[in-house]
Formats: C-alpha cells, structure tokens, sequence
C-alpha cells in the first residue's frame, strides 16, 4: 500500500496484514521452534530513497510497488528535494528524525550532461561533497545498518586501458569535462572506505554504466545523451524537419542500462552485497555502442525518416569508457538485461505520452 506525506515523499509500506510474500503472511501465526505461537513481524527495515522521484529512484519505486519485489519486513520511502534539502545538514537530520531509516540507498546528486558539466564544474563539486557528507554522517549518526551510493562509470581516469574495473577508479585524473562532478564521486568511495575502516559500518557504492528510461531529465540543456535526443527527435517530427543534426562525430562508444534493470540490481545490492568496494552495475562489453548508432535506434523508434548528419564541431567527450562487469556476473550470471533496442523503443513510447509532465524546458 502507497501512504503519500506532505513534501513529495511516498511511503511503500510492503504487504498488508494478510497477504503473502514468499510463502509466509504477514502478522500470521506461526509455530516457533519452543514450541510457542508466534506472529510474524510486520517489517524490521526502513529503506529511504534519496532522490526517489528521479530516474533511478522512480524505477524503483515501480519494481518495488507493481513487481512484488517489496519483502513483508521493508517500508520503501522514496524523498526528494522538495521535502529535504540535503546540501543542510540541518535539513537532513530532519528527514532522519522524521522517518529513522534503517537501510539507505543514496540517489541524489546533481547531476548533467556532458555541456552542463563542462561549464558547472565547481557546482558540481561543492555541491555533491556537501550532499555525500550530509548522507553519509548523518547515516552513521542515526545508526543506519546500510547505505548504498550511486557512482558513474564516467569518474574513471580518462587515460585508461579497458575495460575499467572496481580496481581503477582512483589511478589517474578524470576527463577534465567533468572533473568536478568525477572528484565528489570518488571521493564518496574514498568516505565509504573511512567510515568502514573507523567505524565497521556497511557503506558501500554501485557504478552504473549510463542509465536512461522513464522520468529521465529530458531537458535540453542539462540532460544526458538518450533523453536530449529523444526530446529532440520528438522536436523534429513535430517540425516536420528533413534534416536531424547530432552534435559530435558519432563515434564515441557507450554502454547503457535500462533504468528499470539497474532498479533490480540496486534491490539486490541492498540485501546481498555487503563489501565495501563498489560493484559495476553495466551490461556486457559486447553491448557497447557507438552515439551513431544510438541515434540511429532512437530515429527508428521515432519512424524518423529524414538524415541523420554529425556535427564534428562539437565536443565529443571521452571516446570510450568500456566497463567490466565480471564482478557482478561472478555473484548474478544469470541476470538478463533488457534489450538496448526493447529499452529505447519503451522510453520513446513514454516520452511521447507524458512529454507535457516530463522533467524539459523548450529549447
């Protein structure tokens, strides 16, 4: 059941008293091993989703509400900025106060796309390290079992041999593109090491590849590369234009994930993975593609049929930054990626019916 508070919070609260979640009811009776009757507890962790309303945290939200993926002893809350200001330390210990969270999976960031960094990188870095500090201490203080991070696989050293691993985050300096944004990341692996080592606590980070979906930020001026050019195709046909330009060469090579796969494996990182060291969350190296042919898979979704032209003036970024998940498919093998072509037709299709509530500005 959904509880909605005041400040753009939800709550999930699990099963009610009654249904069944993996073959036990919740608040049934059941025979201890004493021999007594015992009820079962109605739920034991309190998880708090920063950054809930966003890309990640909506599509955990809906694995969490419409795939039962929600266990009888866990109360999601999903929060965002509406609610808490988490660059205040004040603002945080409020929201702490408020909810008691015992598990913490840590979403909000400011966040952008490869221009929007390049010109913000001191916001970038000031305001992520407030927001990590304010998570991470406030956590401890409040005794929090559990925290899981976000990081990107776009912090790793822009000088590289690949595929990058959980090994390489810290061994050279990051694209100077993104510099600001790359150091507050590292540096909140580095915190989770620290707190580990000081105080044993589990605070630990995933590293996503670049993620896209539904509720992604599609506005022009800030947003990543799958959403900027699915607002821009849907501008395009609703112009009528003959021509599409997409800025850069075409040619540098990404892998993506499908938010609503990385929502799963944020839910399994929570309750099963207990290293301090970050884990790559990214699909497989033979997944990766190259910018060309994304926007040659988006215009396609769109039954886009005019041409397709590269502007080379414009910055291309890093070329490549191809991740390993060896680590994951050690601990997962069998975890199946939604296909990129699957994903990418699904967010277009949302896009097109809910592009008046999406997050865009007109360009």
């Amino acid at each position: 059941m959904w509880l909605h508070f005041g400040g753009g919070s939800s709550v999930f609260d699990g099963p009610q008293v009654g249904e069944n979640r993996g073959g036990l009811d919740v608040g049934q009776n059941v025979l201890h091993p004493s021999g007594r009757r015992v009820v079962l507890p109605r739920m034991t962790k309190v998880i708090l989703v920063t950054g809930g309303t966003g890309l990640v945290g909506s599509a955990i939200r809906q694995i969490v509400e419409t795939q039962n993926e929600a266990l009888p002893e866990e109360k999601w809350i999903f929060t965002n900025s509406k609610e808490a200001d988490l660059n205040d330390v004040q603002a945080t210990r409020d929201l702490f106060e408020k909810y008691k969270p015992t598990h913490v999976i840590h979403l909000a960031a400011m966040v952008g796309g490869l221009f929007h960094n390049m010109n913000n990188n001191l916001d970038f870095l000031r305001k992520n390290i407030h927001i990590n500090d304010n998570i991470l201490e406030t956590s401890f203080q409040f005794n929090v079992k559990k925290v899981v991070s976000c990081l990107s696989t776009c912090i790793f050293p822009d000088k590289t041999s690949f595929p990058i691993n959980e090994t390489m985050i810290h061994n050279g300096p990051p694209h100077p593109s993104n510099f600001g944004y790359s150091y507050a990341k590292r540096l909140l692996d580095i915190t989770n090491q620290a707190y580990h080592q000081k105080h044993g606590v589990i605070f630990t980070s995933v590293v996503p590849c670049n993620v896209f979906g539904p509720h992604d930020n599609f506005d022009l001026q800030n947003a990543h590369v799958v959403p900027a050019l699915i607002h821009r195709f849907h501008i395009a046909l609703e112009k009528g234009a003959d021509k599409f330009v997409v800025l850069g060469s075409g040619k540098p090579l990404r892998q993506f994930i499908y938010s609503l796969d990385l929502a799963k494996l944020f839910v399994w990182v929570l309750r099963n993975y207990n290293d301090v060291e970050p884990i790559i969350l990214s699909v497989d190296e033979k997944d990766e593609i190259t910018i060309r042919q994304l926007a040659e898979m988006i215009a396609k979704s769109f039954n886009y049929q005019g041409i397709l032209e590269f502007d080379t003036s414009a910055a291309d970024g890093q070329i490549k930054k191809t991740a390993s998940n060896v680590k994951l498919r050690k601990l997962l093998p069998n975890f199946k990626f939604t296909s990129l072509e699957t994903a990418i037709a699904d967010t277009v299709e949302w896009f097109k019916k809910n592009n008046k509530q999406a997050r865009l500005v007109a360009p």
